[in-house]
């Protein structure tokens, strides 16, 4: 019952994800935090199941600072979307894959920012705006409708919250709290979360 938005702009990709952590009917807790910071300008958004969240995204986040502790540079968001991709491919093809779907945020200082859809069958594309589990139903459609490159950083974040609303709206699952980080040329930074109470406002 995750749910993951992203979306890609001129200058800076953003991206949220739900708090919520159940189990079979049960919710277990609304503060779950499923955004990673793989280095000073890359996040990743990860959903699926509980166990394997976790681990991946801390096997992707340290090997990424290996990396970067053994050639003194950061992987770039490609690169690092395609090392990702690789491991979950190459797991899928054992009797452990990961089942695991994620966005992939981040900013290239040539390229500019970058966003990549990825899921548990290891396929991977480059995209403006993405969506995992049911809140894409509701929020792709209106990304469809709204979607500008050239949003500035508060617009950009309007819309996120339009799409929160809506899946706040119309899916029968109550996901209440949404956390959501902004990359950009100086690192990935923490936005307000959107909640229930904040869309009232």
């Amino acid at each position: 019952m995750d749910c993951l938005i992203g979306i890609k702009f001129n200058d800076f990709a953003i991206i949220a994800a739900d708090m919520t952590n159940a189990h079979s009917i049960m919710v277990m807790k609304t503060d779950e935090d499923k955004l990673y910071k793989l280095s000073n300008k890359l996040a990743m958004a990860i959903s699926g199941e509980q166990g394997d969240t976790n681990q991946f995204a801390e096997y992707i986040s340290k090997n990424v600072q290996l990396y970067k502790m053994r050639n003194n540079y950061e992987l770039s968001p490609q690169e690092a979307a395609h090392f990702t991709r690789r491991i979950l491919a190459d797991n899928l093809r054992t009797r452990t894959p990961y089942h695991v779907n994620l966005l992939l945020a981040g900013y290239d200082d040539q390229d500019g920012p970058k966003l990549y859809y990825m899921d548990y069958l290891a396929s991977v594309a480059s995209v403006n705006y993405a969506a995992h589990g049911y809140g894409g139903y509701f929020s792709l459609s209106i990304m469809d409708r709204n979607y500008l490159p050239t949003l500035t950083r508060e617009q950009g974040y309007d819309l996120l919250k339009k799409c929160v609303k809506e899946v706040h709206t119309r899916l029968i699952v109550n996901l209440p709290n949404f956390k959501v980080q902004i990359v950009d040329k100086d690192g990935v930074h923490d936005l307000p979360q959107i909640t229930i109470e904040s869309l009232r406002e």
